[in-house]
């Protein structure tokens, strides 16, 4: 296990915490990242024209400023930032911390291949969004990107095995191969070198990338996205002639396996559903699952529609306008079209979560109240308050209702109640895009989507 200690001090101010505490944990940020800049490569546009551009260029480079700091050296990537044990026996403000913030890397001798592989995708991709922006900026987020791709190539392992504080709350469980395989097409996406697409593809079989049939997509679990970008290769010329069209196609099936279970158009294998439509995945957070999934549903739609090309699914084929259905039926449930009449989605409509279970939203701000406010007194005044929370976390959203579509609006039930960065990232681009087709021509009538 590396820390930072006496004769290591590393700046590692900014970056995100990934939920409701106060720790920096590399790997969700970093996915945080590359979704957010995903959906800005997708929907710019779209996102101009709601006035919001500036706004998402100014959250990613939050995290890609912290990523910066964080790779000290080619071979070198501070990870985590406070640990979720001593974090969690505390409700505290930010401003109030009195919890370690020791400091966790990766090197040569303890790898993390995983979150070394999705800062290089996150670094990548956004060099993409600041290309035309801010040149010399992308240019160095590429740099740091390729530098961060060959040193989890090199020296491969899980990054939990290195890192052990991190196995109770952020576990690479799907392992490295899929961010090794996830950074190499976004490192090929921003460089054109054909060195990273050869890459994904020689290593698909033995990376899983072609073998693996998976039903979700999250901060673990790449496989499914890196499919669809592969699939969505195929139809461009010049990989027809690579002598690889084979594996492009079996990356296309086990896309399509991903996207028809969300469907719920496989034979065999679907994902399953609440009673009122939501993808349901597993109790803990579930709605991270549905917005992802509804991005990369929005993303192949277009792609769909601009190849002239219908989903192919064991149920028959789908066409871009019931794909793209899907997606905003998600994003209707999520902003208020549910049982409970509950937008999930904190400050937008009439009715949202009051009680998340964040510690800055549960405890006045430090300009209302500049007393200090103490490890054990968070939790015996602040936590267990069944008044709203004094302030509004605009933007998050909560894991969500259970597999009936009930919700418990308390601050307790952080299966429910806790909010994401990863969870409103991926929801950016469905908004984005839903936002575009009702200033087109409306035929997706999304009124939730109008200003609340």
């Amino acid at each position: 296990m590396c820390i930072s200690n006496l004769y290591e001090q590393v700046d590692l101010v900014g970056g995100y915490y990934d939920a409701g505490d106060n720790v920096k944990f590399g790997l969700p940020m970093a996915f945080t990242i590359t979704m957010l800049s995903w959906g800005v490569l997708e929907y710019g546009d779209e996102i101009s024209s709601a006035g919001e551009y500036t706004h998402a260029l100014e959250a990613i480079k939050w995290g890609t400023d912290y990523f910066i700091k964080a790779h000290t050296h080619p071979n070198v990537l501070w990870v985590e930032v406070g640990d979720g044990d001593t974090d969690h026996y505390c409700w505290q403000r930010p401003e109030d911390m009195t919890t370690s913030r020791q400091a966790y890397k990766v090197d040569e001798k303890n790898p993390g291949s995983d979150v070394a592989g999705e800062t290089a995708a996150a670094m990548a991709a956004a060099s993409i969004v600041f290309r035309k922006t801010n040149p010399h900026y992308s240019h160095l987020l590429l740099q740091h990107a390729e530098q961060l791709f060959e040193f989890g190539d090199k020296f491969r392992g899980k990054y939990d095995e290195s890192v052990r504080v991190v196995k109770g709350y952020y576990p690479s469980v799907s392992g490295f191969k899929d961010e090794l395989l996830w950074a190499a097409l976004w490192l090929y996406k921003a460089t054109d070198k054909e060195d990273y697409l050869s890459y994904a593809l020689e290593k698909a079989n033995e990376f899983g990338g072609i073998t693996w049939a998976i039903t979700e997509f999250s901060w673990d679990v790449k496989f499914p996205a890196l499919q669809i970008i592969a699939s969505m290769l195929l139809t461009e010329e010049n990989h027809r002639e690579m002598g690889f069209k084979l594996v492009f196609e079996q990356y296309r099936s086990k896309a399509e396996y991903y996207l028809c279970a969300c469907l719920n158009k496989n034979n065999g294998s679907n994902v399953n559903r609440t009673p009122a439509g939501l993808l349901y995945i597993r109790q803990w957070n579930n709605m991270q699952y549905v917005s992802n999934a509804a991005f990369l549903l929005t993303v192949y739609s277009d792609y769909l529609r601009a190849s002239n090309q219908r989903l192919r699914c064991d149920r028959g084929k789908v066409g871009p306008e019931e794909v793209l259905l899907f997606a905003r039926s998600q994003a209707d449930y999520i902003l208020g079209a549910n049982p409970m009449g509950m937008s999930y989605l904190v400050g937008y409509g009439s009715r949202y979560p009051q009680r998340m279970h964040h510690r800055g939203a549960s405890i006045e701000s430090y300009r209302e109240n500049k007393g200090f406010i103490g490890c054990t007194q968070g939790y015996d005044y602040w936590y267990p308050r069944n008044d709203p929370n004094p302030n509004v976390v605009v933007g998050a959203l909560v894991g969500g209702p259970d597999h009936m579509d009930r919700f418990s609006d308390d601050r307790k039930n952080f299966m429910q109640t806790e909010a994401c960065t990863y969870n409103t990232a991926s929801l950016v681009g469905v908004l984005a895009k839903l936002h575009g087709v009702e200033e087109e021509d409306g035929y997706l009538n999304t009124p939730l989507l109008a200003s609340s």
